[in-house]
């Protein structure tokens, strides 16, 4: 076997290097395209492209996660492979207004909306107030003046038993049975910073085994049993000395499929955006500090509160390509939930974005983009439809008095 470049023989890596990043200990390096999809070449501040070599995968790699790049180099390569999409429409008169994009929900037969006057149940033809819902008034001390923010958003459980409203980029949030309509519990996360992340909640199961997992604090996440609220997971983290204490700012919350792990979209000081992957299995299973000890997939400087989606049960889709918010290209990385790698990337997407049977959504300003992830490539575009909810492929607009439902009907490699 031929020796490379790096002093190693074996099987070339996925991107070139100047030879002073094939060390144990690499110096910062720019990411230059190549104009192929989002293909990179790694160079160090002393070389130019003229110099680059190709190296073994573990140099490669090693430098890829270790060189700190700085920033990128070039235009990414957009694939638009669009093809005729198949799905249908329901279209309807529907006088209900959503307090924003973020109050409108999937109900098993429909969907819920909050609105001015409280919740109102969309099925079929009809729509009903089912009752009003209130927060307590946010407190404003130390909170920035960030434009639109706090502000509420919707979730509902997989059953429809169970409604949260939440205070996105604040401090409160409820939980409320809309079969016995009464409230299970009342949040509060404290107010430490909490303008810069959407409330962290998620309901999981149904029936007997419904639960929601909320932010209890700035940093802490806790599970309730439903219908009576209790707390499943009390444990001892307070304490900035104590072991399992944790510096991190909790985010908003993504359930994989299989509801067994979650993504946790938070930050850590100095703003450092880290989304987390948390064991829910474990965590429910007997080790009371799995939400302490979850595995971060990437690390960027200033950036977080981006779209992120679960592909399946062990592939998670970040938007954005890159290290640092001014050094961002629009796009989705890739990475695999059980050992934190990145697997993959392309450009493009960029807005809202929900993930349907190993495919992509993202609302844009053109309309609802789909994007096939083992192609890298736009598949389809449904223009001028922006959809702000999602269920089982099926994707809601509510504005203007009027509701329009589409149903995707196309499947990967159709």
């Amino acid at each position: 076997m031929n020796t490379l470049p790096c002093g190693h023989p074996g099987r070339i890596g996925t991107l070139r290097l100047c030879p002073h990043l094939a060390v144990e200990e690499p110096p910062p390096s720019t990411r230059h395209l190549t104009g192929l999809g989002t293909r990179y070449d790694l160079i160090c501040a002393l070389c130019t492209p003229a110099a680059l070599v190709d190296v073994c995968e573990s140099c490669a790699e090693r430098a890829d996660q270790r060189s700190f790049p700085s920033g990128w180099h070039g235009e990414p390569e957009v694939l638009l492979r669009d093809k005729e999409l198949a799905g249908s429409w329901v279209t309807r008169p529907c006088p209900v207004t959503p307090l924003n994009d973020g109050c409108l929900a999937a109900m098993p037969d429909g969907w819920l909306a909050l609105t001015a006057e409280g919740f109102v149940r969309i099925d079929g033809d009809d729509q009903w107030l089912v009752g009003p819902v209130e927060l307590p008034e946010e407190t404003y001390e130390d909170i920035r003046d960030i434009p639109d923010r706090p502000r509420r958003s919707l979730h509902t459980s997989r059953d429809g038993r169970y409604a949260a409203v939440v205070s996105d980029y604040g401090q409160f949030a409820t939980v409320v049975d809309l079969l016995e309509w009464f409230t299970v519990v009342d949040l509060d996360r404290d107010w430490n910073d909490n303008e810069f992340t959407r409330f962290p909640l998620a309901f999981l199961g149904e029936g007997e085994t419904a639960k929601v997992v909320a932010g209890t604090d700035w940093n802490r996440l806790d599970v309730f049993a439903l219908p009576g609220g209790e707390v499943l997971t009390d444990r001892e983290t307070a304490a900035p000395d104590h072991e399992h204490y944790l510096d991190y700012f909790q985010g908003a919350l993504h359930v994989s499929p299989s509801e067994r792990a979650l993504v946790v979209d938070g930050w850590v000081w100095m703003p450092v955006g880290a989304p987390v992957v948390v064991d829910v299995a474990a965590w429910l299973d007997g080790d009371p500090h799995a939400a302490e000890h979850g595995r971060s997939l990437t690390s960027r400087d200033w950036v977080w509160d981006r779209p992120i989606a679960w592909l399946g049960d062990t592939t998670v889709a970040v938007q954005g390509m890159g290290v640092s918010d001014d050094r961002m290209l629009d796009g989705v990385e890739l990475y695999d939930a059980t050992t934190g790698r990145r697997t993959g990337m392309f450009a493009g997407p960029a807005g809202p974005m929900w993930a349907h049977d190993g495919l992509l959504y993202v609302r844009t300003e053109a309309g609802l983009e789909v994007w096939d992830p083992a192609e890298g490539a736009r598949i389809g575009l449904v223009a001028g439809f922006h959809p702000i909810a999602h269920s089982s492929g099926a994707f809601a607009e509510l504005r203007n008095d009027q509701l329009r439902i589409w149903v995707m009907g196309l499947e990967p490699g159709q």
